[in-house]
């Protein structure tokens, strides 16, 4: 077996605010396929939106999860940033929460996720904006 590093870039479809799921254009990445055991991070360019690993069976988690946000970080608080419109402090705020990365197991070629787990991109902004994942992948080969 050899160690091995591989490294893509992929620009999600641009969406309005909300949780969706992404794991699907992840497992696109034929190297996850070379490697027997290792580790696959994603990591997003961007401070206004997140990523988690979280329910992916019933889409009411996702829905439900929105709107907690939107009371944790709701947009009439009295930010003091403000310049680039009212929901992109709180984009941030829910950044801080979830996060920018999330790093998945690999065993024998495949992501390793619980059965109801998934891959979340949340776009915290109402305007559909293009986002970008770093996709780094690490491990033995098969």
């Amino acid at each position: 077996m050899a160690t091995v590093w591989f490294q893509h870039e992929i620009q999600l479809p641009s969406r309005s605010r909300g949780c969706y799921l992404i794991i699907g254009e992840i497992e696109k990445i034929q190297d996850i396929k070379k490697v027997k055991i290792g580790l696959c991070n994603i990591f997003l360019k961007h401070t206004s939106a997140s990523l988690c690993l979280n329910e992916s069976y019933d889409p009411d988690v996702r829905t439900d999860m929105e709107m907690m946000l939107d009371r944790l970080a709701p947009e009439n608080a009295p930010y003091q940033h403000t310049a680039e419109g009212a929901d992109d402090m709180p984009a941030h705020v829910k950044n801080a929460l979830l996060g920018s990365s999330v790093t998945i197991p690999i065993k024998n070629g495949q992501l390793v996720t619980g059965t109801w787990q998934s891959l979340w991109f949340c776009e915290h902004r109402r305007s559909k904006h293009s986002r970008q994942v770093v996709v780094t992948i690490q491990g033995q080969t098969q």
